[in-house]
């Protein structure tokens, strides 16, 4: 009882403190570079589901990110569709992209289905690239309105950076009662052994289906986020070293956790940001770090797979039974 009150402790303060953000920092890039934090949130939210909990892997997860973001930028800019319908449309559109690529691939085991994600990815970077009368091709997607609610334009750094927090705090709100309840006991049935689960009567391929459908509607929803804020897309930002890097981040956030993937969210994505983060810090020195960037992320995972295999997940949970 009392490590349940304290872990709702920590997680009232972490909200709080990520709610007050805009109030404490006055520097509008960082409150960018933190709205960039919370895009990135939501996706891995969706993949330490996939990941962490249904041992599925995906190297393809920023094709559903591209689709998202392209579903916004044609319905608010091309239709002029209100914008909180082209956001749920954003969602349902990559929800539907990965209701297509799970059917046939999650019958598939092992490296076969990261395979088959990796494919679908590639594939949709060259529709992004081809598509030019609806993409506008490898000169990339301009002019994409802010986000709109009713009669309110979503214009300051701060009212972005609560909209992107507010759609993270809900995933992560609806990927915690998941995990708590049944569907996250029979993912980690599945993770922990296929055989075993399906002895026990679990529909595999139907839980690891809805598991990257739910996967796929969190990164097309991200996209969206991402297209309405930027303001430009192009096919460069959704390619595999994007799905790379937010692999890496539930890797190294862990299995099993949700706590994990958020923190190794926020750091991986400020990484590309040190200079504006670490007071002193000279440009070339962060540019040095950004170039080395994907080494980084492979040494992260390599240090995490020697000495804390279930990653930061892990550890927060061996820190939580020693403190009790």
């Amino acid at each position: 009882m009392r490590s349940r009150a304290v872990r709702m402790g920590v997680v009232i303060a972490v909200a709080g403190l990520v709610a007050a953000l805009p109030f404490i920092v006055a520097d509008r890039f960082l409150i960018k570079v933190f709205t960039y934090a919370g895009l990135n949130v939501i996706v891995v939210t969706g993949l330490a589901l996939l990941f962490g909990y249904a041992g599925q892997v995906s190297l393809g997860h920023a094709a559903f990110v591209g689709l998202g973001a392209y579903t916004c930028a044609i319905l608010t800019t091309t239709l002029h569709v209100p914008w909180p319908l082209a956001f749920a449309a954003a969602g349902v559109v990559a929800g539907i992209g990965g209701l297509l690529l799970a059917l046939p691939s999650l019958r598939l085991k092992g490296h076969y289905l990261a395979m088959a994600s990796l494919g679908f990815g590639e594939l949709m970077t060259l529709a992004f690239v081809e598509a030019v009368p609806l993409t506008h091709g490898v000169d990339g997607f301009t002019g994409i309105p802010l986000p709109k609610i009713g009669a309110m334009t979503l214009k300051a750094p701060a009212e972005l950076y609560w909209l992107v927090w507010g759609v993270a705090g809900v995933a992560l709100l609806l990927a915690s009662n998941v995990v708590s309840l049944r569907p996250g006991r029979v993912m980690r049935a599945i993770h922990g052994s296929e055989l075993g689960a399906s002895a026990a009567g679990v529909d595999i391929v139907g839980v690891k289906v809805r598991a990257f459908v739910v996967s796929a509607v969190l990164a097309g929803l991200s996209g969206a986020l991402y297209a309405s804020v930027i303001g430009f897309i192009s096919p460069s930002v959704f390619t595999l070293g994007a799905s790379v890097a937010f692999l890496a981040m539930a890797v190294i956030g862990g299995s099993s956790s949700l706590a994990g993937p958020f923190a190794a969210a926020i750091l991986l994505t400020l990484i590309q940001y040190l200079d504006a983060i670490v007071p002193g810090m000279s440009r070339e020195t962060a540019q040095l770090v950004q170039t080395y960037e994907s080494d980084v992320y492979g040494l992260a995972i390599v240090l995490i797979v020697l000495f804390a295999p279930g990653g930061v997940g892990a550890l927060l949970r061996a820190r939580r039974k020693g403190a009790s």
